[in-house]
C-alpha cells in the first residue's frame, strides 16, 4: 500500500478534528425545550411608581381598550398606570397621595403604598381602586424594637378614575383608625384588598386587610357600613344574577347580601358532600374567582392548590351552595397562582400557574398559560411563558423575576401576580422584579 504524504495526512487529521468538533458542538446543544413557549412583549412598568420593582393583583383593560396597573411604592405611595396598546406607552393616571391629599415626600409605614385590589371596571367605564399599607422598614423595625414609634397606618382609600374624564373621585376610608379600635388594642387602620361597584344599584362592596371585613357603601348617602361576616384572606366579590353580592367567608361558606331586600344570608359551600373546606384537604389561601356575563356561574381557584372548581350561584338564599372540581389545572408540585383566573370573551377561563421545573430542561420554576373550555370539559396546558424581548428593562434594571432556560430563552421565576384576557383575546400578565407588564398576542398561543 502506498504511504500518505505527510501533506494528506494532515489534510485528514484535520477533517477528523473538525468533525470531532461538530460532533462534540452538537452534542453540548441543549435539547429542544420539552414545552411550548408562549412568547410575551415585555414591558417595564415605570420605574418611579414602584420602589422593589412589584405590584400586585391590579390589572384590568378599560372600555377604551387601554390597560391599567396598580402598583407599590413601599414609605412613599401608590399609582395607577395606564398602557395603551396602540403607541406601547405608559403615564401616570392616579397619584393617591396627590388625590388624597397626602404627603408627597416618604412618610414610612403611614404612607398608601399599594394598590393591591384587582382594578374593577364598572358598566360606566370608571376603574375602582383601593389602597392599602405597606411594610415597615429595616428602621422602622429596628425603632420599634428598641420600643420607639413609627408612623401609624391610618387606613386604606377608596378610589375612582374616570378614564372618560381623566378625572380621580376620593371616596375616603371605609375603616380608618379610630379611638374606639384603639381602646380594642387596634395600632393600625385596615386598608382595602378589593373594590366591586354594582352601579345600576348605586352599590360598592369593599374588603379590608388585614382583618377582611366586608363593607357596603352607597353612592348616595356617601356612607359606609359593615355587613356582617368576616371573609377569607384577600377575597373578591361577585354580583350575581339576582343582584346578590357574593363572597366566600373565612370558613369557606358563601356569604351573599340581597340589597333588595337588605338581607345578609351564609350557606355552606359544598363540593359533594364535603364541606368545601374540609374537600381541600389542608390548609389552603387566597381563593379568587370570576363570574360568567350571566352572573350564575363562577370559576375559582386558590392561590397554593392546583384544581379548578366551578361554582352554581343561581340558587336561593338558605340552600348550599354547589362547587364542582374540574381538575388540575396542571401537573407538578408547590403550585402557585395569584390574581390570575380570568375568563376569556368566549367562555373559556384562563389561569397563569406555576410549578417546580423537573422536566430536566434548565431548573427554576415554570409559569404555565392554562385553558378550561366549559364545552369540552377540557383543561389544556398552552406552554410556558418566555419573554421575546429580553433586555427589554435594560442593563441597569434588577431582573432576579426571571431566569434564562438552557436555549437561553428569557422566562418568568417567582410570581406572576395578576393575569387578564382583552377583548380581542390579547393576553395581559404581570410579573415582578423588574415590575413588568407582559403582552401575548392572539397569535401567540392556541385558539
Amino acid at each position: 500500500m502506498k504511504k500518505l504524504s505527510t501533506t494528506m495526512r494532515l489534510t485528514f487529521l484535520g477533517a477528523a478534528l473538525m468533525l470531532a468538533a461538530q460532533v462534540r458542538g452538537v452534542e453540548e446543544q441543549p435539547a429542544a425545550a420539552p414545552f411550548n413557549y408562549v412568547r410575551a412583549k415585555a414591558f417595564h412598568i415605570p420605574p418611579e411608581t414602584t420602589t422593589e420593582e412589584s405590584g400586585y393583583f391590579a390589572l384590568c383593560e378599560g372600555l377604551n381598550g387601554k390597560i391599567y396597573v396598580g402598583t407599590a411604592a413601599y414609605g412613599r405611595n401608590a399609582y395607577l398606570v395606564e398602557f395603551d396598546p396602540r403607541t406601547e406607552k405608559m403615564r401616570i393616571v392616579l397619584d393617591v397621595h396627590k388625590v388624597a391629599g397626602l404627603p408627597l415626600t416618604p412618610t414610612g409605614y403611614a404612607s398608601q403604598s399599594k394598590i393591591h385590589t384587582r382594578c374593577f371596571v364598572g358598566k360606566s367605564g370608571k376603574i375602582y381602586v383601593g389602597t392599602k399599607q405597606g411594610y415597615a422598614s429595616e428602621a422602622e423595625k429596628a425603632a420599634k424594637r428598641r420600643g420607639e414609634t413609627i408612623p401609624v397606618y391610618r387606613g386604606g382609600y377608596v378610589m375612582v378614575y374616570d378614564p372618560a374624564t381623566d378625572t380621580t373621585e376620593n371616596l375616603g376610608m371605609p375603616m380608618p383608625l379610630t379611638d374606639e379600635m384603639i381602646a380594642a388594642g387596634k395600632t393600625e387602620g385596615q386598608g382595602v384588598i378589593d373594590v366591586t361597584a354594582d352601579e345600576a344599584r348605586g352599590l360598592i362592596y369593599i374588603i379590608t386587610c388585614e382583618e377582611q371585613h366586608w363593607l357596603l357603601y352607597n353612592m348616595k348617602t356617601k356612607k359606609y357600613r359593615e355587613l356582617g361576616p368576616i371573609l377569607r384572606d384577600q377575597p373578591n366579590t361577585l354580583i350575581d344574577a339576582r343582584g346578590r353580592g357574593t363572597a366566600i367567608t373565612a370558613d369557606f361558606k358563601v356569604a351573599r347580601y340581597d340589597p333588595a331586600t337588605d338581607k345578609m344570608t351564609v350557606d355552606p359551600l359544598m363540593v359533594g358532600n364535603k364541606r368545601f373546606g374540609d374537600y381541600l384537604g389542608g390548609h389552603r389561601v387566597h381563593p379568587d374567582w370570576r363570574i360568567t356575563p350571566d352572573g350564575k356561574t363562577a370559576y375559582m381557584q386558590l392561590l397554593d392548590d392546583k384544581r379548578m372548581f366551578r361554582v352554581d350561584l343561581s340558587g336561593p338564599a338558605g340552600q348550599p351552595v354547589v362547587a364542582v372540581n374540574l381538575g388540575d389545572r396542571i401537573q407538578g408540585k408547590n403550585p402557585d397562582s395569584r390574581g390570575s383566573i380570568c375568563l376569556a370573551p368566549d367562555g373559556r377561563v384562563y389561569s397563569a400557574t406555576r410549578v417546580d421545573n423537573e422536566t430536566g430542561f434548565g431548573a427554576g420554576l415554570l409559569h404555565h398559560l392554562v385553558r378550561h373550555d366549559p364545552t369540552t370539559a377540557a383543561m389544556e396546558d398552552l406552554g410556558v411563558f418566555t419573554v421575546k424581548n429580553p433586555g427589554f428593562a435594560g442593563s441597569a434594571t434588577p431582573n432576579h423575576g426571571f431566569h434564562r432556560l438552557p436555549d437561553g430563552t428569557m422566562t418568568p421565576m417567582h410570581a406572576m401576580l395578576a393575569m387578564i384576557v382583552a377583548r380581542d383575546g390579547t393576553i395581559y400578565a404581570t410579573n415582578l422584579y423588574p415590575f413588568t407588564l407582559l403582552r401575548v398576542d392572539p397569535d401567540a398561543y392556541p385558539r
